[in-house]
């Protein structure tokens, strides 16, 4: 999680201050791009998916899948962020959909095997949510190195808030560490060989069983408010600081600092919510928190009380961190006991067209900043840039959470298998064979 982690998030942290802000890449521009891209990688997710769990070879399932993503990743990102200086117009807006298309598409794949492993080496609930959270706990020290320490090195150690010189340096830094790292999980990870041993799925039938089946929908929309809305906190913090609390972008350091120390602390505590009341019942809680700690984010005025309100949201993020993927894996345990085929890579691919959206939704909130408040790019801020970032960052990430907060009351997830449980055959089809649910109280 600490590899895969460091290069989409100094992306998603930092392509908005790189392209539109420094380079004056138009939001409208951005916001088709964005849109495509997320159509593009919806399509494109699934197919990753299905090509893993058809995988058969000497090395697993998975890892041969990181070992090739690792490298491409690291490279796109680099070129990503070395787009020159000189280019303009179409060039501009094609250099940024390129690459960031093709580290979308690497990052799927990385992520698609990587989240597979989870339900795979971890069945019983409570082993899950230790190993979930120690890796939510490297994720969260990658996120520090990404996204809070970033704009302190792009910015003033390597170069400064005009120029790209230090995007280039960082994201070369970064890809070699994730590179290493990466390496180094996939070829020490041990995967269940039994999990091969199954016929290979074939993608059409699984896809056509993936979407009827309704918890893929109440969890995915679900969880999908949450990921959306963490999206636009990643992408605008770095302007938020600069417009509408008037300070260097440096000064995200603290900001992101802080909600990322708050976050890693709770997941001890978190985990021993989940032991005592369960993963449903916890999601639940931290879905709530979340909510109202971005309309305490609006209303903070300065550094001091953004930070005070970035505690809350580290809290109810830590929770969610905490939780999210539990919920999901709950999803993979009923597909495999249902169909007897662990397909945990296309299923999981399946709900990142959920995350997906994040792209979509992304786009169209900067192009309303354009409509609303006149922002347009660094070049055009409009009459009052600080408070268009402080609905961006505050207003649509609390309207997206507080919906979450009320779906997630009404979402049923499957209960928990016995410990050490055996894939079993597909039954028959009939409506007695579904899957015992966890309903709300």
């Amino acid at each position: 999680m600490f590899g895969t982690s460091i290069p989409i998030n100094m992306i998603k942290g930092s392509m908005i201050l790189f392209y539109v802000d420094i380079l004056g890449l138009d939001v409208r521009a951005y916001g088709v791009v964005m849109v495509i891209y997320a159509i593009i990688d919806a399509v494109d997710n699934p197919v990753l998916g299905h090509l893993s769990d058809r995988t058969r070879s000497r090395y697993g399932r998975r890892r041969p899948w990181l070992l090739v993503g690792a490298p491409m990743l690291a490279a796109c990102m680099v070129a990503f962020f070395s787009a020159p200086a000189s280019l303009e117009g179409i060039g501009l807006v094609l250099w940024f959909a390129i690459f960031a298309i093709l580290c979308e598409a690497f990052d799927s794949m990385l992520n698609a095997n990587y989240g597979a492993l989870l339900p795979e080496l971890y069945p019983r609930e409570r082993d899950r949510a230790v190993a979930n959270s120690l890796r939510q706990g490297f994720q969260l020290v990658a996120l520090v190195i990404s996204l809070a320490i970033t704009p302190l090195l792009t910015t003033q150690v390597f170069g400064t808030e005009e120029t790209t010189e230090g995007f280039q340096t960082t994201a070369i830094i970064y890809g070699v560490i994730a590179l290493v790292v990466i390496a180094f999980m996939a070829l020490s990870a041990r995967e269940n060989p039994r999990y091969a041993t199954h016929e290979r799925p074939r993608l059409l039938p699984s896809l056509w069983s993936i979407v009827r089946n309704p918890m893929f929908w109440t969890v995915g929309l679900t969880g999908a408010c949450y990921g959306v809305a963490m999206a636009l906190v990643l992408s605008g913090i770095q302007l938020y600081v600069r417009y509408s609390l008037g300070l260097p972008v440096a000064n995200a350091l603290y900001l992101q600092g802080i909600v990322i120390l708050i976050s890693a602390c709770g997941l001890a505590v978190w985990t021993r919510v989940v032991a005592r009341r369960g993963a449903l019942w916890t999601w639940r809680l931290a879905f709530a928190i979340l909510a109202v700690s971005f309309a305490a984010l609006f209303f903070a005025t300065d550094l001091v009380t953004a930070i005070a309100a970035g505690v809350l949201v580290g809290a109810g993020w830590s929770g969610m961190l905490a939780t999210n993927d539990l919920i999901v894996a709950r999803v993979l345990d009923a597909d495999a006991a249902r169909h007897g085929a662990h397909r945990e890579g296309l299923f999981l691919s399946a709900f990142g067209f959920f995350a997906r959206l994040n792209g979509i939704v992304t786009g169209f909130a900067l192009t309303s900043l354009g409509v609303f408040f006149g922002y347009n790019s660094g070049d055009d801020p409009g009459t009052d840039p600080g408070l268009a970032f402080r609905v961006y960052l505050c207003v649509y990430p609390f309207v997206l959470t507080a919906i979450g907060a009320v779906a997630a009351r009404l979402v049923s997830v499957p209960v928990e298998p016995p410990p050490d449980a055996e894939p079993v055959e597909p039954p028959p089809a009939g409506p007695a064979n579904e899957p015992d649910v966890e309903r709300t109280p």
